[in-house]
C-alpha cells in the first residue's frame, strides 16, 4: 500500500522522485568520502551527512529538476544531436551556478560567514568546474538520449553520487586548510619557512 502511494504521488509530482533520491544519495556520497578518509561507523561525521542530505533534497534536486524541464522544452527531441546540445548547454549555463551555490550554500550550513562562503566558492570553483566539464557532458548526453524524461533526474542522481563524493572531497580539503593555517601558509610561502628554520638552528 505504501509503495503504491509513493509511486502514485511521485508520478503526479515528478520533482519528488529527485528529492527522495537525493535525500539518500547525497549523504551516501559524504559517507563514501569519509570512508576514503579512513573513518568508520563509530567516527563518521553524521552532522556533515545531515547537511548533505538537506542540501541534496531541498536545493540540488529542485534546481536540477527545473533545469531538465527547461532543457526538454528547449530541445524536445531525444536524438543524439539534441542530447549533446542539452549536455553542453548545461555545462555552460547550469553547472557554474550549481558549483558556486554548492560551496556557498554548504558553507552557510556550516555556519560560516557570507564572506568565508564567498571566498571558498571562489577558490574552489575552477578546479571543480574543470573536472565537471569532462564528466557531466558524457553522463547527460547518455541521460537525455536514452532515458525517459520522467526518470532522468533519478538517473542523474546515481551519477551524481560519484560527483557528490568528489565535491565532499573538495570541501574536506578546504576544511583541512582552515584547521591548519600554518600548513597553508608554509605551502604558499616556503622561503619564509626555510628562513625561520635556519634561524632556529642557529
Amino acid at each position: 500500500m505504501w509503495w503504491r502511494f509513493i509511486s502514485e504521488i511521485t508520478n503526479e509530482y515528478k520533482i519528488l522522485r529527485g528529492m527522495i533520491s537525493y535525500s539518500a544519495l547525497w549523504p551516501l556520497g559524504c559517507i563514501l568520502q569519509q570512508t576514503f578518509e579512513g573513518k568508520r561507523w563509530h567516527n563518521y561525521d553524521w552532522q556533515r551527512c545531515l547537511r548533505y542530505s538537506l542540501y541534496g533534497t531541498f536545493v540540488s534536486a529542485p534546481m536540477l529538476y527545473t533545469w531538465m524541464r527547461v532543457a526538454n522544452i528547449m530541445w524536445p527531441r531525444t536524438d543524439f544531436r539534441s542530447s549533446l546540445a542539452k549536455a553542453f548547454t548545461e555545462q555552460a549555463a547550469y553547472d557554474p551556478f550549481a558549483i558556486v551555490f554548492f560551496f556557498y550554500g554548504m558553507s552557510i550550513l556550516e555556519r560560516k560567514s557570507q564572506h568565508q562562503a564567498a571566498e571558498e566558492a571562489q577558490s574552489k570553483f575552477w578546479d571543480t568546474y574543470k573536472v565537471g566539464f569532462f564528466y557531466w557532458p558524457c553522463v547527460q548526453t547518455f541521460n537525455f538520449s536514452m532515458v525517459p524524461p520522467k526518470n532522468q533526474i533519478v538517473v542523474a542522481g546515481f551519477f551524481s553520487l560519484i560527483w557528490t563524493t568528489f565535491l565532499a572531497y573538495v570541501k574536506t580539503m578546504a576544511k583541512e586548510e582552515e584547521h591548519h593555517p600554518m600548513a597553508h601558509h608554509v605551502a604558499h610561502h616556503p622561503q619564509e619557512w626555510n628562513g625561520s628554520k635556519q634561524l632556529v638552528s642557529k
